[in-house]
């Protein structure tokens, strides 16, 4: 996730006011927008709606581009920015239908479970029959993403046959053996390889491609690069001579890190702790030489500024590799801090796009305070909230990074207000649950403006079909958990009691296919309750 805008005395009265507001009087949803004016969307909440989609897709032998994302989502308006409004996709869509899910659309949540999607932004694509070609990598340089989709488009088999056949060892097209280092691992949700067994999975298949009688090196480079980034802080891949070799080589040489910025950026403090130890006498020349090329990507104008924006936040990162991840004062190099503040500054000037600036305005926001630049961070994060279409984001934002400097009431301020100013069933109900958690932790003896915010969401969850399904009901567990712990004592019963009853009167009204009406009975429920 230089003080441009002070935090005023209008500011304050603003904050304090929208807490002073009606929580009944949820603002209006804004209709989520398609992903591009380019391409022939067609939006979907519904199993009517990916069915009719589907049965197109059989008419016309085309594959079905499934994209799950959400208005206020950073990545999915980094692909919006970068990806979804270019010439090149607009062309390759006439090959394929194009669904839209937009997690806010009423009733959409239902849709994660037929899907396995949870994560923001996924994007899938299907054979007409509805078997999974590939996930793609949302987070890789738009150019690849179009190659890879290009690939899967030309042929490309499901992806789980592939990988059999790999592992079973026999031959591999050049195209199959991309389309397996360029899978979307982070969004599989363990449909391809539970999340425990990936590191061991990649390492098999770098060997694998290694072996073959035309190995390509980018792509066996790719695997062991992902691999290590998936050993979990040194949980996984052993390092030996040969993958430092690798990882060097990759650092040293400006178009082969490049070429795998996203591996090597989204997973630097990983590799670097799955090759060297803390306190090895090689760490200190890794971390060097990671941050001179990570310094170049950064500076690369050839490159997206969300990928200059994450090798900038994985310097950072870098820089503070040995501190507890909590930790908030910071001490960095004073040549990192000013590149922070420049490429921060210049972004903030010179980003004209609504979507690239909802994706990485909000980055350098994180980044300031990964930073320790607490003040900037904020300055920049209030001077964005009228440029962005979802204020809420940077809201929740503010609020965050007061908690942690211990500023409870403006962290609650800001909390709240995101809360209000959110839109869309599924993201009030996660805004709400983080201003509910935020209300137990920072004031737990507010006992009635916990109760008045926990009645207002199961109001709201009622009126959505999709409440009990995907990240809403995730975002009602969360609630059920916390309250259930501020409870623990029992002097909150009285309070739970009457939540439970509104709760049950929602319930009976629940869908109990596949679960939903469970889910809901399920909340607000002490333990032994739950196992009767």
């Amino acid at each position: 996730m230089s003080t441009r805008q002070t935090f005023t005395i209008l500011a304050v009265a603003l904050a304090a006011l929208a807490l002073t507001l009606p929580l009944a009087s949820a603002p209006a949803h804004a209709a989520p927008s398609l992903p591009s004016t380019n391409v022939a969307w067609q939006a979907a909440a519904a199993d009517a709606d990916v069915d009719r989609a589907f049965a197109r897709a059989r008419a016309e032998k085309k594959p079905v581009l499934l994209y799950w994302g959400a208005t206020w989502c950073p990545p999915c308006n980094q692909l919006k920015a970068t990806l979804f409004n270019r010439a090149e996709f607009a062309a390759l869509s006439k090959n394929f239908i194009a669904v839209h899910v937009d997690g806010d659309r009423p009733g959409a949540q239902k849709l994660s479970r037929r899907f396995k999607v949870t994560g923001y932004p996924t994007t899938v694509l299907f054979t007409p029959e509805g078997q999974e070609i590939t996930r793609l990598p949302g987070e890789v340089d738009a150019a690849q993403m179009l190659q890879v989709l290009q690939l899967g488009l030309n042929g490309g088999r499901p992806v789980k046959t592939v990988l059999a056949d790999a592992l079973a060892a026999k031959p591999l097209a050049a195209g199959d053996w991309k389309l397996l280092a360029y899978y979307s691992w982070e969004t599989d949700e363990a449909q391809v390889v539970p999340k425990a067994e990936l590191p061991a999975l990649l390492a098999r298949l770098a060997a694998a491609h290694a072996g073959t009688p035309s190995p390509s090196n980018d792509i066996t480079t790719r695997l062991w690069l992902k691999a290590l980034a998936a050993s979990d802080d040194g949980q996984g891949v052993k390092p030996d001579v040969a993958l430092r070799s690798l990882v060097n080589r990759v650092l040293a040489e400006p178009a082969l890190a490049r070429e795998h910025i996203d591996a090597i950026a989204g997973g630097a403090a990983d590799i670097v702790r799955t090759l060297e130890a803390e306190g090895s006498p090689a760490r200190a020349p890794l971390l060097a030489a990671y941050d001179a090329a990570l310094l170049r990507l950064q500076n690369d104008a050839t490159l997206s500024r969300g990928n200059r924006m994450d090798a900038l936040y994985a310097r950072i990162q870098l820089a503070r590799i040995d501190l507890p991840k909590d930790t908030v004062q910071v001490n960095l190099p004073a040549p990192l801090l000013k590149d922070v503040r420049e490429f921060v500054a210049r972004a903030d000037r010179e980003i004209t796009d609504g979507y690239e600036r909802q994706a990485v305005i909000t980055y350098a926001g994180s980044a300031l305070g990964l930073a320790g630049l607490w003040a900037e961070s904020e300055a920049l994060l209030k001077s964005n909230l009228a440029r962005s279409h979802s204020p809420y984001y940077l809201m929740s934002q503010l609020g965050s990074n007061a908690r942690k400097l211990g500023k409870k009431e403006e962290a609650l301020n800001w909390y709240g207000q995101a809360f209000q100013k959110s839109e869309g069933p599924a993201t009030r109900l996660q805004w709400g649950a983080s201003y509910l958690m935020a209300l137990v932790d920072l004031a737990p003896q507010d006992a009635r403006r916990i109760e008045k915010t926990t009645a207002q969401l199961i109001s709201e969850a009622a009126k959505d079909s999709g409440a009990f399904e995907g990240r809403s009901a995730r975002s009602l567990q969360r609630i059920s958990t916390k309250l259930e712990a501020w409870n623990a004592d029992g002097k909150q019963a009285a309070t739970l009691k009457r939540l439970q009853a509104q709760l049950d009167g929602v319930c009976r009204k629940v869908d109990a296919a596949e679960g939903q009406r469970a889910a809901c009975q399920a909340l607000l429920k002490p333990a032994p309750q739950k196992a009767a």
